[in-house]
């Protein structure tokens, strides 16, 4: 019996901490869509933030829609890899599909982000890629942010939102997404991503930022160039096993 016992209260209590923990992420997601407006990102509702939880495969996403100023940690909808809602009350952002995506395809990743914010949706709407010109960029992107191709008439007649993600990860064959935290969505907008829903939220800001700079850079000087060598430096001496800045 006092065997049965400790089981039951073993799971009762791995039930709890799961739950507690899945709370935490609802809030944790709530504060970065409303971050993504404290910084400027996002105006209406024109954005969103996810994270995911990888050891139960659920997400927690804003819903689609919903006003920021109303927005609370408990309007936050959960749904499975797949898509379905798994707790919830409201339908979730129309981009969870992408989100998705994006979370089978690259495995360590915990946020991804999505906005129209000015800049880097104008480059966006440019249809190319945003060159890496300076160390703020070196600092967070080992190279230009890329730009995906146009989607065809079946991907946007079709599944869009699930292959706005399958575009997004195609461009990234040959590029390294833990490096390269963000993309611009051709005619559309960008996506970023990050270890968490935080990093997420923090690449979108500096992705806008670098947006800016290199608008304003090819505008006095359209002939600029950038010294490959301080992409290196830039980069590795913020990541990877060499790191050194910071504490």
């Amino acid at each position: 019996f006092r065997y049965y016992c400790s089981i039951l209260y073993i799971f009762l209590v791995t039930i709890s901490i799961k739950v507690i923990m899945l709370e935490n992420l609802k809030e944790k997601v709530c504060k970065a869509n409303l971050d993504l407006v404290k910084h400027g990102l996002v105006i209406f509702t024109w954005g969103n933030a996810s994270a995911i939880d990888r050891e139960r495969g659920l997400v927690v996403i804003k819903p689609s829609g919903v006003s920021y100023d109303e927005m609370k940690p408990e309007h936050m909808v959960v749904v499975d890899l797949e898509g379905n809602i798994v707790e919830g009350n409201l339908k979730p952002s129309s981009d969870t599909a992408t989100h998705l995506v994006l979370y089978k395809s690259f495995p360590n990743i915990g946020g991804v982000v999505h906005t129209h914010s000015t800049y880097a949706t104008a480059w966006s709407q440019a249809g190319i890629d945003l060159p890496n010109i300076g160390t703020t960029h070196a600092d967070y992107f080992s190279t230009e942010i890329p730009c995906t191709i146009d989607m065809t008439q079946s991907q946007v007649e079709g599944e869009y939102e699930k292959d706005t993600g399958t575009v997004i990860v195609n461009r990234f064959e040959n590029l390294n997404p833990d490096h390269t935290p963000g993309v611009l969505v051709k005619n559309h907008g960008p996506f970023s991503w990050g270890i968490d829903v935080n990093d997420a939220v923090h690449n979108s800001v500096v992705l806008e930022q670098v947006a800016k700079m290199a608008f304003i850079s090819y505008s006095v000087n359209p002939n600029l160039t950038m010294n490959p060598h301080l992409i290196k430096k830039h980069f590795y001496r913020k990541h990877g096993p060499g790191a050194y800045y910071g504490q």
